[in-house]
C-alpha cells in the first residue's frame, strides 16, 4: 500500500521527495505500512475553504484530517476486512500556514511539515483532543512518534522534539487542528 502526495499549491516551494520518505518512517514507526494514505497539500486559501465547509471555522489552519475509520479508538489499529478498506483517510496540510509559523518562529519548515503530518496521522488513528484529557493523549502520541524518527530521518536534524513541543503548544492554545 502506499502514500499518495499531491501539491496543489504555488506558494511554498516543497521537497515532496524528502516529505514522502519522512511519511514513509512515520508509517513505519507506527505499523500502518499496508494502509494507504492520502496527503494533499493546500495553500492557505484552500486549506481556509476546507476549514470553513467542514469546520464552520472561516480561518486558515495547519493540518485537517479525514479518517476513513471514523469510529476508530486511539491506539487501537483499524482491521479492515476488504482490500478497499485499507486505507486510512486523507490529510490536507495548510503548507502556506506551516510556513508563516516557521518564518514567525524560525523553524525548519520540513520538519514542521513531518511534526504538523504526524499529528494529522494520529488524529486518522482515532487521536482527538476536545478534551484536555484527549489533548494529553494526542500530545504524547505526537511526541512519542516525534521521539522515535528523531535522527532515524535526518540525522543533522536535532529540533524535531522541540518542534513537537512548540505545535503541541500552539494547538492547544490556538485550536488550530481539526479531528473532521
Amino acid at each position: 500500500m502506499g502514500v499518495v502526495l499531491r501539491n496543489l499549491q504555488k506558494v511554498v516551494p516543497i521537497r515532496r521527495a524528502r516529505l514522502r520518505k519522512d511519511v514513509d518512517t512515520l508509517r513505519h514507526i507506527l505499523g500502518i505500512q499496508k494502509f494507504d494514505l492520502g496527503i494533499i497539500c493546500v495553500d492557505n486559501r484552500r486549506i481556509q475553504q476546507i476549514n470553513n465547509i467542514y469546520r464552520k471555522k472561516n480561518v486558515p489552519t495547519d493540518v485537517l484530517s479525514f479518517p476513513f475509520y471514523e469510529d476508530l479508538r486511539p491506539g487501537k489499529m483499524p482491521c479492515p476486512v476488504l482490500r478497499d478498506e485499507l486505507n486510512l483517510g486523507d490529510i490536507f496540510l495548510g503548507v502556506e500556514f506551516v510556513m508563516q509559523q516557521c518564518q514567525e518562529e524560525s523553524l525548519d519548515l520540513h520538519g514542521a511539515l513531518t511534526v504538523v503530518t504526524a499529528h494529522g496521522i494520529c488524529h486518522l488513528l482515532g487521536y482527538r483532543h476536545e478534551t484536555e484529557e484527549e489533548w494529553t493523549e494526542v500530545c504524547m502520541a505526537n511526541l512519542t512518534v516525534q521521539n522515535t524518527i528523531q535522527g532515524l530521518v535526518h540525522p543533522e536534524y536535532k529540533v524535531t522534539l522541540s518542534l513537537s513541543l512548540y505545535f503541541c503548544n500552539l494547538y492547544y492554545h490556538t485550536d488550530n487542528i481539526a479531528f473532521i
